[in-house]
C-alpha cells in the first residue's frame, strides 16, 4: 500500500488526499456511512455548514446532514445516492451526480473523472457501491475515494467504516 501511495503521490493523483485525512471519522451508527462520507468531504471543502456543531465550533458532523431525511430513517435504513446528493447539496456543496452506467458514464468517462478530481485539491468523490464486490462482508456502502494510482488503475478507497477496514486500494473497474 505505502509503494502505492507514495507512486501516486509522485504522480500527482492524491493531491485531494491530505484535505480528507485532516477531516477523517469513522461512522458513528452502522448504517451512517453516506452520512459520514458527506461530513467529511464537506469538511474536506471547508464549507460553512452555516450553524454551530459544539460551542462555537462551526463543523459537520453526520448528526447535522438531517435536511432530506430524518436521521432515525437514515439509522434503520441509511441513504440513497439521489439522497446523499441532495445532503451535500442543501448543505452549500457543487453536486454532480453521475450514477455508473446511466447515460454519460462510461468506464472511460469514471476514469478520467476519478484522474481529473484526485489531481485537483479542489474537488472531491464519494462512491457508493456494494462491499460483495470485493468479497467484504456487508453490501451498499458509501466513501470517499483519497487517491488514484494511474499505473495499476487503483483507487484508494478512505472506508468510513474504520472498525470494518482500514484504506484501501481497489481496482477502478470494479
Amino acid at each position: 500500500g505505502r509503494q502505492l501511495f507514495q507512486e501516486a503521490l509522485l504522480d500527482g493523483t492524491m493531491t485531494g488526499f491530505f484535505k480528507l485525512m485532516e477531516q477523517f471519522n469513522t461512522q458513528d451508527e452502522p448504517a451512517f456511512c453516506g452520512l459520514a462520507s458527506l461530513a467529511m468531504t464537506l469538511n474536506a471543502l471547508s464549507i460553512d455548514p452555516r450553524r454551530t456543531w459544539k460551542g462555537s465550533w462551526r463543523w459537520f458532523h453526520e448528526a447535522m446532514l438531517d435536511c432530506c431525511r430524518p436521521l432515525d430513517a437514515v439509522k434503520e435504513e441509511g441513504i440513497t445516492l439521489y439522497q446523499a446528493s441532495c445532503l451535500a447539496r442543501c448543505n452549500g456543496a457543487r453536486v454532480e451526480l453521475v450514477p455508473y452506467g446511466s447515460a454519460g458514464l462510461s468506464l472511460e468517462r469514471f476514469r478520467r473523472e476519478v484522474e481529473a478530481v484526485c489531481g485537483s485539491g479542489e474537488e472531491h468523490i464519494v462512491v457508493s457501491y456494494s462491499r460483495k464486490a470485493f468479497l467484504q462482508t456487508g453490501d451498499g456502502h458509501f466513501s470517499p475515494i483519497g487517491g488514484y494510482h494511474r499505473g495499476r488503475d487503483l483507487v484508494l478507497v478512505l472506508d468510513v467504516a474504520r472498525f470494518k477496514y482500514p484504506p484501501h486500494w481497489v481496482p477502478l473497474p470494479m
